[in-house]
């Protein structure tokens, strides 16, 4: 076995409730994953922060129980070749000169700057920020969140006029506490999700931070997503430093680790919330798409652009039928109720929860149930959850064939909501595509690894990485009227939604 064969690999994966430390093998196979978690603070109704040094140090922890496990199963930390991070995307942190937090990180499902964004639009600024960043200006992404700060929290705004405060996302501020502050870097699918980026020139848009007024505010050197970004020894843990070599947002390092590689190929992360991107090769002209247009993945010699439609509420539904009324206990059990039914009883749960995403983009809507009658019961309520997360997947991927006018060659579905029998068979009668569960749990993770391998030269092409194996199962597809009757009905209540 040659010194090539034997590289390990490290990837973070840090998201919203958790960090996660997975140790792949050059083949893509999982040696080892240690996990640690994160808590989310919520100050106000609306509002939704995280400690940047929990951030950090739970993915120190993260790390740590991983290379206890690969070596408690023989491999060697010195065989930890390189480090890739996958990240939490719109979360942004603001730090001083020093390195310390100038406030919480404020978290992408946090929705304080609702009256921001509609400032804004009044001011007729969303056609120039829409045609840069090919974002809308909404309070999911970080943007407007940070003008928000400036405005309202006043040690934070100080720094922000003085031009002492220091922008990142969550990729930009592990990077800098591992290098020791070193490195203030992030890549190109994380700058793509600020409203800062504009994604033509592949820089930071002068004009947009002045209609923010944050045209003090510094902001990371942004690069491909296999560059060389830094080296670090996480605090001790490995015996020596290894390149960080590469970046990329959660849902981005997905699409790359599910070989998202061509025009037309699209996954669907299902966690929390879900994340749809379709590799577009080329940018979409923001102009002609409801959807977001933003980078999927980008290597030194290529960009690649993508379509993304963003679905606020996924498994947070799931959870707040379970958590808040108490109608089931676990996926499994929430399947069998729903598939107990035989239709939905015209019952239609709409999970505005956080306002609703694409295609719709309504911010100010709140969640709402249609059609409950005396007949109407938990199970009702339970699949109807279930329901409309086919039903806005289903949405987005119309949305999205319509609006780039590329033909979408399959879907792969992943996250914890994708193990659902009852949603694969909705979606297998909905979406007339070939339909595919990647059976990997660590897809976010297996992306970063990937491209930190490239970024290190492990692997010499993008090419090579989609020759690897590849654990997939196809969806088998079975025509029923009656999904395909609601989802009638369902478009009929979205349109409605005020």
């Amino acid at each position: 076995m040659n010194n090539m064969d034997k590289s390990l690999i490290l990837a973070i994966d840090q998201g919203t409730s958790g960090s996660k430390a997975v140790i792949f093998d050059r083949n893509g196979e999982i040696i080892s994953d240690g996990r640690a978690p994160l808590e989310s603070l919520y100050p106000r109704e609306g509002y939704v922060e995280q400690r940047g040094e929990d951030i950090y140090s739970s993915v120190l922890e993260a790390v740590a129980n991983s290379v206890e496990q690969a070596e408690s199963k023989g491999f060697s930390r010195k065989d930890i070749r390189c480090c890739g991070i996958s990240n939490q995307r719109e979360t942004f942190i603001l730090w001083d000169k020093k390195g310390k937090p100038l406030h919480n990180a404020v978290v992408w499902q946090c929705k304080r700057s609702i009256q921001t964004c509609l400032d804004l639009k009044s001011a007729g600024h969303e056609e120039t920020v829409r045609k840069k960043t090919g974002l809308f200006l909404d309070p999911y992404f970080s943007g407007t969140k940070a003008a928000w700060l400036k405005n309202n929290d006043a040690a934070t705004g100080e720094a922000l006029r003085k031009g002492e405060a220091f922008f990142g996302t969550v990729d930009s501020w592990l990077l800098y506490c591992l290098t020791g502050g070193k490195e203030y870097k992030t890549d190109y699918s994380n700058a793509s999700r600020t409203l800062f980026f504009n994604l033509g020139s592949l820089n930071w848009d002068s004009e947009i931070l002045e209609i923010f007024g944050l045209g003090n505010l510094n902001l990371p050197e942004a690069l491909p997503s296999d560059s060389e970004f830094g080296s670090s020894d996480f605090n001790g843990i490995l015996p020596q430093e290894i390149p960080i070599s590469g970046i990329l947002g959660d849902s981005h390092a997905a699409a790359f680790g599910e070989r998202c590689f061509e025009p037309g190929d699209a996954k669907a992360t299902m966690g929390t919330g879900s994340s749809i991107l379709m590799n577009t090769g080329d940018m979409v002209s923001p102009d002609d798409t409801k959807m977001v247009s933003t980078i999927c993945w980008s290597t030194k010699n290529k960009v690649s652009y993508a379509l993304e439609g963003i679905i606020v509420s996924c498994g947070s539904t799931l959870n707040w039928i379970s958590s808040k009324l108490g109608f089931f206990k676990d996926g499994r059990e929430a399947d069998t109720i729903a598939m107990s039914l035989e239709d939905n009883g015209n019952v239609y749960l709409v999970p505005a929860f956080s306002g609703l995403g694409a295609p719709w983009w309504k911010m100010e809507a709140k969640g709402e149930i249609h059609g409950l009658t005396f007949g109407t019961d938990k199970k009702h309520i339970v699949r109807a959850g279930l329901e409309s997360i086919s039903y806005q997947v289903t949405d987005v991927i119309k949305a999205m064939k319509k609006d780039s006018g590329t033909e979408l060659k399959s879907l792969q579905i992943d996250g914890g909501i994708s193990a659902s029998p009852f949603i694969q068979d909705m979606l297998g009668t909905l979406l007339p595509l070939d339909l595919y569960r990647c059976t990997l749990k660590e897809a976010s993770a297996l992306g970063a690894a990937f491209i930190a391998g490239l970024g290190a030269g492990i692997y010499e092409s993008v090419e090579e990485i989609g020759n690897l194996p590849y654990n997939r199962k196809q969806i088998l597809k079975d025509q029923n009227k009656i999904y395909e009757e609601s989802y009638i009905k369902w478009l009929t209540i979205l349109e409605e939604l005020s």
